[in-house]
């Protein structure tokens, strides 16, 4: 079974990143920060991580009834580190010549941190809490995301192929069951730990099944949704509600939560319900749009040091 590409993923990948720059530029109008919610691009990555991570495992084993570790893990490595590692060495130069000493010790130990991919775990702890102030000096706390995503690549294969093999018919149960509990811990944890709610695996992994859920439906059905009226309509609902959140959500919403729910359903409409059809997959599949999605990641890890170094040195 070959993964078709869909063009309009890319265009939602820039959607994402468009909508995460713009949120760490803290543009103003009259002193109203627009894209406040910007943030919520991070969440859209995260359905479509798990919805292709998901789609990838789960049509090799429907095919070969296996799944290579090796391949899966040799194609992360080579899309992640060289540009990775790219953007640290050419940052540790400029943090060497405008950091205090203090806070090049910080970097230097959010480098390590960001390249065993558990950056998540050490802006936690060291109680730098996303959307302060403070964290638009920190030129790698980006690297959360990546961190997060990378721990579920990690676990999550191991989990699906051993579930397929000795639980297949209740795969579907088990993704749903694991959706709603981190749902909830999500929701609790927001309200009461709100740092390590926002970066840790456990309250982001019902971002990452919701696309899992998806790929799931997808191939077990063999296609997708194949209702004209709801491909029509659903994918438009599904773009307002990622604009509503970008355009009015805000640091002092509890995130991730219920709340977050909006734009995920959103992303999960244009992913289901999308086709060659309707005029939000047109949008999202012409040149610009896909463009910006190709190089989203680059995008992703090249503009926020960009932005730390220029207020560090302002």
């Amino acid at each position: 079974m070959k993964i078709e590409y869909r063009s309009e993923i890319d265009g939602l990948r820039a959607i994402a990143v468009g909508a995460v720059i713009l949120y760490h530029a803290q543009l103003t109008i009259f002193g109203y920060q627009i894209f406040k919610g910007g943030f919520i691009g991070v969440d859209i990555f995260f359905v479509i991580s798990g919805y292709l991570i998901t789609s990838i495992i789960l049509k090799e084993l429907v095919t070969n009834g296996s799944f290579s570790f090796k391949n899966f893990y040799t194609r992360r490595v080579r899309r992640i580190l060289p540009v990775l590692l790219l953007v640290m060495s050419a940052s540790v130069p400029f943090a060497w010549l405008i950091m205090l000493p203090t806070d090049f010790v910080d970097f230097s130990k959010s480098i390590l941190f960001s390249l065993g991919f558990t950056s998540n775990f050490y802006f936690d702890i060291s109680g730098q809490v996303y959307g302060d102030r403070g964290a638009l000096y920190k030129p790698f706390l980006h690297t959360w995301s990546l961190s997060v995503e990378e721990q579920f690549y990690i676990l999550f294969p191991i989990l699906l192929l051993i579930t397929f093999k000795y639980f297949k018919n209740y795969l579907i149960y088990i993704l749903i069951f694991g959706f709603i509990i981190s749902l909830g811990l999500a929701e609790w944890t927001s309200k009461n730990y709100s740092s390590t709610s926002f970066y840790s695996l456990h309250t982001r992994i019902w971002e990452l099944l919701a696309g899992s859920i998806l790929a799931y439906f997808e191939i077990i059905k063999g296609h997708r949704n194949k209702n004209g009226p709801l491909n029509l309509i659903l994918p438009t609902v599904g773009l307002i509600l990622i604009s509503h959140s970008i355009l009015f959500f805000n640091t002092k919403i509890p995130h991730p939560s219920f709340y977050t729910l909006s734009p995920i359903i959103g992303i999960c409409l244009i992913i289901w319900f999308s086709n060659k059809s309707e005029p939000i997959y047109k949008i999202l599949s012409t040149k610009l749009f896909v463009g910006f999605g190709l190089i989203s990641y680059s995008l992703y890890l090249w503009h926020y040091p960009i932005f730390a170094f220029a207020r560090i040195n302002d």
